[in-house]
C-alpha cells in the first residue's frame, strides 16, 4: 500500500485580495485519480500572489504586493500531515511590488525581486522558519523600448541554479537576466562577470526554469510571447541563447501576455502560460541540443491563467486562471507531453500562485 506522500499533495494557492479572495488557499491533489478538493482559506493575508515552500517542507513564504509602498515578505509554519498555515512574521522586501520569491538549497536565504521597484534582496531565515531583515539589496538601473511597460526595472523573479551558486534575475524593464553570486556566508548577492544577459528589446522577460539536467534554461518573455532556450555552464554562471520560439499560433491576432514557464520533472517537455490566448503552449525537448519544438496549445478552461504548477510526479498539471476564478487540473500524457482535462474545475478567488508539497503522515 503506497504511504500518504505518495497519494496525495497538498496544494497551496497564492492570490490577489482586491476581490473576494481573502489570502492563501489550500486544497489536496489525489495522484491516483487526479481529483482536486479545495479545503478553504489556509491564511489571511495581503496580496500573496507568489509562494515558495522550504526545502524541509516546514514553512511557506510569501511575498506581499501591497497597494502601493513598500512591499514585504511573510512567513508561515506549515503542518505537513494537515496542511495548516501558522503566521509567524513579516519583513520588508525592500521595494514595491515584490512579484516573486524562492528559497535557496540550504533553506537559509529567501530571495525576493520586487517588480514595482525594480530591486532584489536576500532575507535570512532563522531555524524556526522566521524571516530576518535584509542583508542585502540591488536596485537595478536602467530602461528599455517599450515606454509603457520598460521605462525603468521592473524585477520580475529570482531564481537560483542548481548548485546553488548563481541567482538569475528576470528583468522585465530592462530585457535581461541580470547575474549575481550568492555568498552564503555573508549574506550577499555579489556582482557577476559578465553582469547580465541581453535578450532581444521588448521581449520582456518574465520567469525562468531549469531543465533537471542543469545544462538548459528557458525563459518565458511577457511583452512578445517567446520563450528563450539557453545553454547554461554551472561552473561559470553563464548563459548562451540557442533558440527563441513563440508561444502562440501564426494565426493568432488578439492580445496576450506570458506569465510562467516550467519544465516536466522528466525533462522531456516545457510548458508555457498565455494571456490572453488563455493556453498553455507544450513543448517538445530535444534532449541533446536542449531545442523546444511547439506540439500543441491546451486551453486552459477559463481566464488569464498566470502561473500553473506539475505535481512532482509529473502526472497532473494544475492551471490558475485568475479572471475566471477557477483552478483547472490537466493530466499529462507521459509519452506525448499533450494536457487533457480531468473535469477537474474548482473556483477559487482570483488565483495567480499555485505551490505543492507532500501530504507527511501524521506525527506520532
Amino acid at each position: 500500500m503506497a504511504s500518504p506522500s505518495e497519494q496525495e499533495l497538498l496544494v497551496y494557492i497564492g492570490t490577489y485580495t482586491h476581490g473576494r479572495s481573502e489570502g492563501i488557499y489550500r486544497g489536496r491533489l489525489d495522484l491516483a485519480t487526479g481529483e482536486f478538493t479545495l479545503s478553504g482559506l489556509a491564511a489571511r493575508v495581503n496580496h500573496p500572489s507568489f509562494l515558495a515552500i522550504h526545502p524541509r517542507g516546514r514553512f511557506l513564504y510569501a511575498v506581499n504586493e501591497g497597494d502601493g509602498g513598500e512591499g514585504a515578505v511573510s512567513a508561515f509554519s506549515l503542518d505537513p500531515s494537515t496542511g495548516a498555515l501558522t503566521f509567524l512574521n513579516q519583513q520588508s522586501s525592500r521595494g514595491a511590488g515584490p512579484c516573486h520569491l524562492s528559497v535557496d538549497r540550504t533553506g537559509r536565504w529567501v530571495l525576493v525581486a520586487n517588480y514595482g521597484s525594480g530591486s532584489v534582496a536576500l532575507l535570512p531565515l532563522q531555524d524556526d522558519g522566521r524571516l530576518g531583515e535584509a542583508t542585502d539589496f540591488i536596485q537595478h538601473e536602467g530602461a528599455s523600448i517599450n515606454p509603457q511597460r520598460q521605462e525603468g526595472p521592473h524585477a520580475h523573479s529570482i531564481t537560483l541554479d542548481p548548485a546553488n551558486r548563481y541567482a538569475l534575475a528576470a528583468d522585465l524593464g530592462l530585457d535581461q537576466i541580470r547575474l549575481y553570486q550568492l555568498d552564503p556566508g555573508r549574506g550577499k548577492l555579489l556582482p557577476h562577470d559578465p553582469p547580465a544577459v541581453a535578450v532581444k528589446g521588448g521581449a520582456g522577460p518574465r520567469h525562468l526554469a531549469f531543465h533537471p539536467n542543469g545544462r538548459y534554461v528557458y525563459l518565458i518573455n511577457e511583452l512578445d510571447n517567446t520563450l528563450i532556450a539557453f545553454a547554461y555552464e554551472a561552473s561559470r554562471g553563464a548563459l548562451r541563447e540557442i533558440q527563441t520560439v513563440s508561444t502562440l499560433p501564426s494565426d493568432f491576432q488578439g492580445i496576450s501576455y506570458c506569465a510562467d514557464v516550467q519544465v516536466a520533472p522528466s525533462g522531456r517537455f516545457v510548458y508555457g502560460s498565455n494571456r490572453g490566448h488563455d493556453s498553455i503552449v507544450v513543448c517538445a525537448v530535444e534532449e541533446a541540443t536542449g531545442r523546444l519544438t511547439v506540439i500543441d496549445y491546451t486551453p486552459t478552461q477559463g481566464k488569464f491563467p498566470r502561473h500553473f504548477a506539475i505535481d512532482p510526479t509529473g502526472t497532473f498539471l494544475l492551471a490558475a486562471n485568475q479572471d475566471s476564478d477557477n483552478l483547472v487540473v490537466f493530466r499529462i500524457d507521459p509519452d506525448s507531453g499533450r494536457l487533457s482535462p480531468t473535469g477537474q474545475v474548482v473556483e477559487v478567488p482570483t488565483p495567480v500562485c499555485v505551490k505543492m508539497i507532500p501530504v507527511a503522515a501524521p506525527a506520532g
